[in-house]
């Protein structure tokens, strides 16, 4: 259907757009296609490496030979001087973990530019140090009025703030997974196995884990009736196995170790419940996508560089306290205890990723974003969009969800 539908798109006068990144992965694959499919644009994937051995080891498809819109820059000259080519002279070109190769000369033409990146500031330690990056390539745009950068975390513009980039400059953006659109939603929540909770990561430190054992564990002390199940592995397995063991919760707690993409999707589709306890390292976490769209009730740490984004708290999700525990089990208890509202909120989750932060409705935006930039009058400030994926992405500081938190039981009483 692609290669019929190529030469009709081709042929067709409109904006020329290059996405540049290390490789085609899953977060830029149905972007890509829908991008590929809409007409009046000619689109182009310029994949700049071979995806890494371990990531094939690990279950990953080497998608840079999969579809005739990319051009794999690394595997001769010709690709490569092509790709330098299309970079630098497309009318708008999105650049992630590309090499500078491939963005100098355009630099210089100072043509339409989106940079994309999660948040810099992984660690609270690094505040007072200004990354290599922002120092080598992004202090440079700084003089660029035509680069701008999409944020894939809602910290990312407030950690280039502290760099004094990209001031003003900053569009909410992030990761677009597949979005389904079922034919009966009714059908999937009655599905849904009862009081069931799913928890999907690899087992590291910087997932957390260990919250969700002490989460099952205070549930079976208030006899609360549960399934939870782990998907994931990593270095943390065999301990996490035996925190299950000593806390005798083998009946309440499964951990079913690494799971295939259609299997995760099936799981999420029958739990009723999603956790995410990442803490700020998690730089997107495109899990809280699919779970969405997969109508669960997500409880998510607030840290997380997608939950501002995606989450409106108590409509569509449930947001807790970044590693607080009490904060995450009041939460998972007001779901258990609650399953209309439970099912509210599920509901209104997918109705966000259909209508709101699907790939396609990304491929559309950041056409008219583009057109808006490049034809963009100084007399005319007016943003394309007032919210959601390429509106203006605002500083947020850390400690947010704190202060709305007190502001919320304030107005309440």
């Amino acid at each position: 259907m692609l290669s019929e539908k190529k030469d009709e798109i081709r042929n067709e006068k409109g904006l020329n757009i290059v996405f540049a990144s290390n490789y085609m992965s899953i977060h830029q694959l149905y972007f890509s296609l829908s991008m590929y499919n809409i007409k009046n644009v000619k689109y182009t994937f310029v994949a700049t490496s071979e995806i890494p051995k371990f990531r094939l080891k690990s279950g990953y498809i080497d998608l840079n030979h999969s579809y005739d819109f990319i051009i794999c820059a690394y595997e001769n000259e010709e690709n490569r001087n092509k790709a330098i080519d299309l970079c630098t002279n497309c009318d708008v070109l999105i650049t992630g973990s590309a090499p500078e190769m491939y963005i100098s000369n355009r630099m210089k033409l100072k043509k339409l530019t989106f940079r994309y990146s999660e948040r810099i500031y992984r660690k609270k330690s690094q505040f007072f140090q200004i990354p290599l990056r922002a120092i080598k390539y992004h202090l440079r745009d700084k003089l660029n009025p035509n680069v701008y950068m999409l944020c894939n975390s809602a910290y990312a513009a407030s950690d280039y703030n502290k760099t004094l980039n990209y001031i003003g400059k900053t569009y909410k953006w992030g990761y677009f997974p597949e979005v389904k659109e079922y034919e009966n939603i009714d059908t999937i929540m009655e599905n849904k196995k009862k009081n069931s909770i799913l928890w999907v990561a690899r087992l590291i430190e910087l997932k957390h884990p260990e919250m969700v054992i002490e989460l099952a564990k205070r549930l079976k002390e208030e006899k609360y009736e549960f399934v939870m199940n782990l998907i994931g592995g990593g270095e943390l397995e065999n301990k996490i196995k035996e925190n299950i063991k000593e806390n005798h919760l083998e009946e309440y707690v499964n951990v079913l170790g690494a799971v295939n993409s259609k299997e995760v999707r099936k799981y999420m589709e029958e739990s009723e419940i999603f956790l995410f306890t990442s803490d700020r390292r998690e730089g997107w976490g495109a899990v809280l996508n699919e779970s969405m769209n997969s109508l669960c009730a997500v409880v998510a740490s607030h840290e997380i560089g997608s939950v501002p984004f995606l989450i409106k708290d108590k409509e569509n999700g449930l947001i807790f306290k970044d590693k607080n525990i009490n904060d995450l089990y009041e939460k998972v208890k007001y779901l258990l205890n609650n399953p209309i509202e439970r099912e509210k909120i599920s509901r209104n989750a997918y109705q966000t990723m259909v209508k709101d932060w699907s790939p396609q409705v990304a491929s559309e935006r950041i056409i008219v974003l583009s057109n808006f930039l490049l034809n963009k009058d100084k007399n005319n400030k007016a943003e394309p969009f007032s919210d959601g994926i390429c509106s203006k992405a605002k500083k947020l500081k850390d400690n947010w969800y704190l202060k709305a938190s007190k502001n919320c039981k304030k107005s309440e009483n």
